[in-house]
């Protein structure tokens, strides 16, 4: 006769080896993502007064010597489109 040991397997066995093993990666992820954002390289750099002054782009051109142009405002009315004008059917007339 064969032994069932099914319920005694499954009473022994332990199910909380890979909810470990993913707790443990996810600390390792949440870790490795703390390390990476705020790491000695991530701090702020410290500016010398004439880089600091310029907030602008344009302030940062003027100031070493260029010339900053804006650019040519945009056409408010579309020109008319060249060639023949579309032909529109004709309503009908109304009683």
């Amino acid at each position: 006769m064969a032994q069932s040991n099914s319920k005694e397997s499954a009473s022994k066995r332990r199910g909380s080896t890979p909810l470990l093993i993913a707790i443990a990666i996810a600390v390792l992820g949440v870790v490795g993502m703390l390390i990476v954002d705020h790491g000695p390289w991530n701090k702020p750099k410290v500016q010398t007064a004439a880089v600091a002054n310029y907030t602008t782009t344009g302030d940062a051109a003027r100031a070493a010597g260029a010339t900053v142009t804006p650019t040519k405002p945009k056409a408010q009315i579309e020109p008319v489109a060249p060639g023949p004008k579309p032909v529109y059917p004709v309503s009908p007339a109304t009683p």
